[in-house]
């Protein structure tokens, strides 16, 4: 069988012009000719167009397709592999810069103009990870606590978040302060630094029953999103987040008005 330029154009999915371009390149070109004389491709020239569509799709470049081709010296495999690890840099390096957007897209979220030298000063390290941001909605989505909790944020002005921050800098370094200091996480003061959080949501967010705390800080320790936007992960330590979950779950209780004595935290221990 032989086709020729326009029958191979048609069902190759590629233009005329690209298959003189191939043949100008010396990738591809017709090796037999019609009876009349026509240049016209065979069967093994369509498995070497196939091979061709195969390398420009992992983004090989014309004249590296063409030393593939053409050196026997080369070894097809190691080839591949190393594209493998460009391309991997590339996913790198494309996720690094979408993580980007999405933080830029979060602070552009809550309505406030901001400079980037006003976005350190402001939110520092805290990091806005916009799938959590995301996934939470959804979760939440029937909420009206979710809803208000939105809305609220979204009229925050520049100076609002400022304080705002500013109130949760100083409670995470009380946090560190007692979880570096041993203290226990039944304890009365870190069951006082979970009432302070707790009281940190309804201020500025949405109310938040002891209940409702239990499930927020269940998500710390479930997805290190969640506590990344309470303790930034350069300040985290080893069992921070489970500490701090213990000691919500034990001022959910002090407020149920279970007793808490005599429980010890592995963590404060």
């Amino acid at each position: 069988m032989s086709y020729s330029v326009g029958q191979v154009s048609a069902f190759a999915g590629v233009t005329v012009r690209t298959l003189h371009r191939y043949d100008r390149a010396g990738l591809l070109s017709p090796s037999d000719r019609s009876r009349a004389g026509y240049r016209v491709y065979s069967e093994a020239d369509l498995v070497r167009l196939q091979q061709i569509h195969f390398y420009r799709e992992l983004g090989s470049p014309l004249d590296e397709i063409a030393v593939l081709f053409e050196d026997p010296q080369v070894n097809p495999l190691e080839r591949l592999r190393a594209r493998q690890r460009q391309l991997n840099e590339e996913i790198a390096r494309l996720q690094r810069l979408a993580e980007v957007a999405e933080r830029a897209i979060e602070v552009q979220k809550t309505g406030v103009p901001l400079t980037p030298q006003e976005r350190f000063e402001v939110f520092g390290e805290v990091a806005f990870d916009l799938s959590y941001a995301t996934e939470a909605e959804l979760k939440w989505a029937r909420s009206e606590g979710q809803r208000e909790a939105m809305a609220r944020a979204d009229a925050h002005t520049k100076e609002d978040w400022r304080r705002l921050m500013g109130e949760a800098a100083a409670w995470r370094a009380e946090l560190l302060a007692a979880f570096g200091e041993a203290e226990p996480s039944c304890g009365e003061r870190a069951m006082d630094l979970a009432e302070e959080h707790r009281s940190h949501i309804a201020r500025w967010f949405t109310s938040c029953p002891p209940d409702m705390h239990r499930r927020i800080a269940d998500d710390f320790v479930a997805d290190p999103r969640a506590f990344a936007l309470v303790v930034p992960p350069s300040r985290q330590r080893p069992g921070l987040a489970a500490y701090t979950r213990e000691a919500v779950h034990a001022n959910a209780a002090r407020h149920a008005g279970v007793g808490t004595e005599g429980e010890e935290s592995r963590w404060g221990s």
